[in-house]
């Protein structure tokens, strides 16, 4: 059997083979956001499961990872410690902001939302635009294919009532 030819014609030659996985830019900054999306994700899966979550266990398993070392760590403490320790009222302020209950969030998008609260209700050293930014590429990176645009629409509307001097002056 004959070989296909590849000639210059072809438009198949013509054709570059691409990446198709996204470039991210790893700042110090994002790789904490991501690394307190993987410790708050743990806490919620063990939470579902009916156990209580060991916030220290999760920070040292996430610590053993080589990549650790790269980020911001204070950040990171930050965010996670302060999404567990205040998961409750972080909750409390999300869900009157979703159309579904709390618990029929994925866990990606729900750690997503508790990450994006933190930061609009707890850091406003963080503009508002970044925290939703933030937790809207934690959603794109780690969640479902929608996931985000959701994730996106409840900080939005978390932002009016969070931040509302902020958003009124942008």
């Amino acid at each position: 059997m004959p070989k296909p030819s590849l000639n210059s014609s072809s438009p198949a030659a013509t054709k570059e083979v691409k990446s198709v996985a996204p470039k991210r830019s790893l700042t110090p900054r994002r790789r904490a956001r991501e690394y307190a999306l993987q410790g708050v994700y743990q806490s919620l899966v063990v939470r579902r499961a009916g156990s209580l979550p060991n916030s220290a266990a999760i920070a040292k398993q996430l610590a053993e990872d080589p990549a650790f070392r790269r980020c911001q760590l204070d950040l990171f403490q930050g965010i996670f410690e302060g999404v567990l320790d205040r998961a409750d009222e972080l909750e409390a302020l999300i869900t009157p902001a979703l159309d579904r209950p709390i618990n029929e969030l994925s866990p990606v998008e729900h750690a997503a939302l508790l990450i994006g609260t933190y930061e609009l209700a707890a850091d406003l050293s963080v503009p508002y635009k970044v925290a939703i930014n933030e937790a809207v590429e934690l959603a794109k990176t780690f969640g479902g294919t929608d996931g985000h645009k959701y994730v996106n629409g409840v900080l939005d509307l978390l932002a009016q009532t969070l931040r509302s001097a902020e958003t009124k002056a942008s």
